[in-house]
């Protein structure tokens, strides 16, 4: 189970414009956000991720860096990429299953074609959306089992201008028996 306040999974992925990305060796100024999506199938991601290459610019000017990661190939994740015009936000490819359930990801199984006829792959993760602290340490995180009802970016940016203001803790690190 991943807890807030302790460290992140490892995540060494390659992206489509900016070489190898590896948490650990990030340096945002104060958080990575990282945004798990479903794939090239989902019309859902591609909305979710146009939202987020929008607001990336807004992200950075408060110290916040951007991935977005999916266990699709280089050639989906390009036509993603196209298909968000992404000219900000970062876009990884190639996600292992097997660390994306290191991140308590959601893994679903194929269904044939999605609603935009796009042939889902044999398996894919679920959405997740991840800040991460420069030590490494997980801030916040959700995660969906559907590829419905996702956090809002907009007001992740309030949320981290209230962060910012007021020093807020990262909070649910409370593991011990209830």
């Amino acid at each position: 189970m991943i807890i807030p306040r302790r460290k992140a999974p490892e995540l060494i992925i390659e992206t489509l414009d900016h070489g190898r990305f590896n948490l650990a060796m990030e340096k945002p100024e104060r958080l990575t956000l990282v945004c798990f999506y479903r794939g090239l199938h989902c019309p859902v991601c591609t909305n979710y991720l146009k939202e987020l290459e929008r607001l990336t610019p807004a992200f950075a000017q408060r110290g916040v860096e951007t991935i977005a990661v999916s266990s699709d190939g280089e050639a989906r994740a390009r036509q993603m990429a196209e298909k968000i015009a992404a000219k900000n936000l970062r876009v990884g490819y190639g996600l292992e299953l097997s660390a994306a359930r290191e991140w308590g990801l959601y893994i679903s199984a194929s269904r044939g074609k999605s609603s935009i006829d796009i042939e889902e792959p044999p398996m894919f993760s679920e959405p997740g959306v991840f800040l991460i602290r420069p030590d490494q340490t997980i801030y916040y995180l959700s995660v969906q089992s559907m590829p419905f009802v996702r956090p809002n970016f907009g007001e992740m940016l309030q949320a981290v201008d209230y962060i910012i203001k007021t020093d807020y803790p990262a909070r649910g690190e409370y593991a011990g028996p209830v």
